[in-house]
């Protein structure tokens, strides 16, 4: 057992293998260990985040190795029958790797039993084990930059369903109209942890009608639900659609579902509190500017996060400036209208009482890389407010800007902690990764940031990482050598080594960091793995 340094509130315990990873999780789920937030196992890891102001990551892991491994997880008692066509893009790479005819794949497939292992990569998405050892074969050596929903795949010892059309390298050998992941469910996700799974040939057997969909698992946000009187809000200009975003779902990862949430969460509290609303409230997240608005009504907004030029003009056509971080007062008619920000990347705009806006699995966040939460706004949409929870409830005048955001060819500077697969690279670019610049380039998104260098990053293990749980902040390096920075909407679950995780509170910072700027890495720590403390509880107190 090996426990490797993910961030400042994450570490990943390695394991043998599947079984002991499972054990692992099990246990921790029916007798937890104070401190320890979430859990994400993986093919043979377990990432734990954790408080740590309950437990430090080396008390953590010394009472995670004092866990007993040896009794193995049973699968749940629930099975799930999938129909499958077997006409997959690779069916026949698969026979031709494995030796076997397409019917012997097929047939070895559908006659075995498979457990769900654990969920991520993507909402629904469920890592099966438990098949035809002949069927394990190597991901594509190329993966397809868009795999269709449904499609059934290989990977190594996995085999499992697309629940939506995404990017993928494994090997294709079906699809089925079944649905993964459905928001009409409850739970979404078809597939959970410990569930059995067996696939059959629809060509052979009857596909059952789908059941009706129950009512969604939508829900409202606290305040009082706008009325046909309330303030709207007509955008009239989105040159990029903005985003409902608050403080992101937790708790969802037994899914296969990420936090997403706020790039910047300082400016989003900020904004919130400039108007009075809680901090984690709903705001719209802008960015680059140039979105406008005009209010039916009266309201009360503020603008924070990236410095946007602000002009109101009221229906008398006269315009005036206002400033960022403090409340400003609509009238009926009003424009507003945003310019360009000189520097970051991401404003956020709150307005009093809230937007009223449903929540999808406990947050509004819009989930770029799911397809969870709010439709993105672009012009013509309106938008109703909701009337303040507690008309008592007062304003801030007294937020200030937080650190001072990049622009455009600035250099930025975040702190790093390596790991938790820094030694899987040699020791130059270890060295590059730190003392050379990193271009952020046009490719970067709401899930990660894509970088340049001069020189990629060479690894020393060639071997392929079976897939593992994912930070935000991680630093994954693809067979590129270029890395990518993740950002909120990243997969909870990756397959490419993680050389070092930005610390939490340069977060914010890197989720305002523009195109074209450039990012150097400082290690807050040099690579080492945990050492456990033996004979300490978990909260800072040893035993007698």
């Amino acid at each position: 057992m090996r426990f490797l340094p993910v961030s400042l509130t994450t570490f990943l315990v390695e394991l043998a293998g599947l079984d002991e990873t499972l054990a692992l999780f099990a246990s921790l789920e029916a007798e937890p260990l104070e401190g320890i937030e979430e859990m994400v196992p993986a093919a043979r890891t377990l990432m734990i985040r954790f408080r740590p102001e309950q437990a430090t990551a080396e008390d953590l892991a010394g009472a995670i190795a004092a866990r007993d491994l040896s009794t193995r997880v049973a699968p749940s008692e629930r099975l799930v029958e999938i129909p499958v066509r077997y006409d997959g893009e690779d069916l026949e790479e698969v026979a031709r790797l494995t030796g076997l005819s397409v019917e012997e794949v097929i047939r070895r497939h559908t006659q075995s039993e498979f457990t769900v292992a654990f969920c991520g990569f993507a909402p629904g998405f469920g890592y099966l084990v438990g098949g035809d050892p002949a069927l394990h074969v190597p991901r594509r050596q190329t993966p397809r930059t868009r795999i269709p929903a449904g499609s059934v795949a290989l990977a190594g010892a996995f085999s499992g369903v697309y629940p939506q059309a995404s990017p993928g390298g494994w090997q294709i050998i079906g699809v089925t109209p079944v649905k993964m992941w459905d928001l009409t469910r409850d739970p979404p996700a078809l597939l959970e942890p410990g569930t059995r799974v067996r696939f059959y040939d629809c060509s052979r057997r009857a596909v059952p009608a789908p059941a009706a969909a129950s009512e969604s698992r939508s829900d409202t946000a606290a305040g009082t639900t706008a009325s046909e009187d309330a303030t709207r809000f007509t955008v009239r200009a989105a040159p990029i659609p903005a985003l409902f975003q608050d403080s992101g779902r937790f708790g969802m990862s037994g899914q296969g579902v990420s936090a997403s949430g706020a790039l910047d969460r300082s400016a989003l509290k900020t904004a919130n509190r400039a108007v009075g609303n809680s901090s984690g409230a709903a705001c719209l997240e802008i960015t680059l500017g140039g979105f406008s608005f005009e209010s039916s009504g009266r309201a009360v907004i503020a603008l924070t996060g990236a410095p946007c030029p602000l002009t109101i003009k009221d229906r008398s056509g006269k315009s005036f400036e206002a400033g960022c971080c403090r409340p400003i007062p609509l009238e009926p008619g009003d424009v507003v209208t945003l310019g360009h920000p000189p520097k970051g990347m991401r404003s956020y705009l709150a307005v009093r009482g809230g937007f009223d806006v449903p929540k999808v699995l406990g947050s509004a966040a819009t989930d770029t890389l799911a397809v969870i939460g709010p439709e993105p706004v672009a012009a013509g949409a309106v938008l109703a407010i909701r009337r303040p929870a507690s008309p008592m409830e007062s304003v801030s005048i007294s937020e200030t800007p937080g650190e001072d955001l990049p622009a455009v060819g600035d250099v930025v500077t975040l702190d790093v902690v390596m790991g938790p697969r820094t030694d899987w690279f040699t020791a130059a670019a270890i060295a590059r990764f730190l003392d050379q610049e990193w271009l952020v380039t046009p490719q970067s998104s709401r899930v990660g940031i894509r970088l340049l260098g001069d020189v990629p990053l060479e690894r020393i293990d060639r071997a392929e990482l079976p897939s593992e749980g994912t930070a935000t902040g991680a630093i994954q390096v693809p067979h590129n050598g270029q890395p990518v920075l993740f950002l909120a909407d990243h997969p909870l679950t990756g397959g490419y080594p993680v050389i070092g995780t930005v610390a939490e509170y340069h977060l914010d910072l890197a989720g305002q960091i523009p195109v074209n700027a450039r990012i150097r890495f400082r290690p807050v720590t040099r690579f080492a793995e945990i050492r456990p403390r033996r004979g300490a509880r978990p909260g800072g107190r040893r035993h007698p």
